[in-house]
């Protein structure tokens, strides 16, 4: 089994920068491809970021691109969201996906299909 815990939520400005982080345990892997959702109230969970963790190749919801960095750090198991330019309508609680070694691995984590959660963390941004 794999945990997954966030961290790094919180209430900022718009115009502000907040940088989350997801720790990975358990039975880790070392491909596969890790990311972040988020889910503001009354709506649906959609995608946010995705990096593959052996090439490092990364894609990004159209809402976020340009904004948003997605990284990872495989030898701490270890992925992050360095956040910028946060708008009002970032708020949501944001959560960390993993899928594990296989054929297709991200494009599966980015269409929603994932393999582990984690418990979420909220950004809230004020206008």
């Amino acid at each position: 089994q794999v945990q997954l815990v966030e961290s790094g939520g919180g209430l900022v400005q718009a115009g502000g920068s907040l940088r989350l982080s997801c720790a990975a345990s358990g039975r880790t892997f070392s491909r596969g491809a890790m990311g972040w959702f988020r889910q503001a109230p009354g709506k649906e969970r959609e995608f946010v970021a995705v990096i593959t963790r052996t090439t490092g190749n990364t894609d990004y919801a159209d809402s976020v691109k340009g904004r948003f960095i997605i990284s990872r750090d495989n030898g701490k198991n270890m992925v992050f969201l360095q956040m910028n330019s946060l708008k009002p309508e970032d708020t949501a609680v944001y959560y960390c996906a993993a899928n594990g070694d296989y054929l297709s691995s991200a494009y599966h984590l980015q269409n929603g299909k994932v393999d582990h959660w984690g418990q979420g963390t909220q950004v809230t941004v004020s206008s």
